[in-house]
């Protein structure tokens, strides 16, 4: 078997979010989803090539957006091209504003699954070089894609003291930091996730 197929990762049924009140696209109002998103009664951990094909689970994905702003106030994101070698072949050569991936039942054994399965992620696709201060700043819910119908994202935007992360993954490719405004130019060119977070978060900043 692949590994996306033995892997077991955090999921919600779908019918949850309707539950507590259906929305597309990005929500600022974690205050509403976050809690019922991570309680125990309503995760649990399936096998990820299952999930990855059942639009009755969505699969937690957190999602951070590095931010740099330098003294005089000019803000610049971390971006990059996913290479054809990750795992969603789904979103191969697009690019992305966003660094994540699935929370697995690995990190099920200590104190904060959620939180442990972000840092680990993290740490596994790019190498920070800065000290940086974390807020959930939304939720993604995109049903209009293959990706979107089976994940559900959680937006975490990480203040950087220096722009200095860059990859530790081959195919995060073309990285680096630019002012959000160019990348609104070329929006289009973006997943649907980064699309939202720099229409909902960044445009007119």
């Amino acid at each position: 078997m692949t590994e996306m197929h033995t892997e077991r990762v955090l999921v919600i049924p779908t019918q949850l979010l309707p539950d507590l009140g259906y929305f597309k696209g990005f929500t600022a109002n974690v205050d509403r989803y976050l809690d019922e998103l991570q309680s125990p009664r309503n995760a649990s951990y399936r096998p990820r090539g299952e999930m990855e094909q059942d639009p009755s689970f969505k699969q937690l994905i957190p999602y951070a957006i590095f931010r740099y702003t330098d003294g005089s106030g000019r803000v610049s994101l971390f971006h990059y091209t996913r290479g054809t070698g990750q795992g969603e072949a789904r979103l191969h050569r697009k690019r992305s504003i966003g660094i994540g991936g699935h929370i697995c039942v690995d990190d099920a054994g200590t104190p904060d699954p959620y939180s442990e399965g972000m840092r680990r992620e993290l740490a596994e696709e790019v190498i920070i070089d800065t000290r940086y201060r974390e807020q959930c700043v939304g939720l993604i819910n995109d049903d209009q894609t293959e990706v979107g119908k089976v994940h559900l994202g959680v937006v975490h935007l990480l203040d950087v003291e220096e722009p200095s992360v860059r990859p530790r993954e081959d195919e995060i490719v073309a990285a680096g930091f630019s002012p959000p405004e160019e990348l609104l130019d070329a929006v289009e060119a973006f997943e649907s996730w980064s699309q939202f977070c720099l229409n909902a978060l960044f445009k007119g900043s």
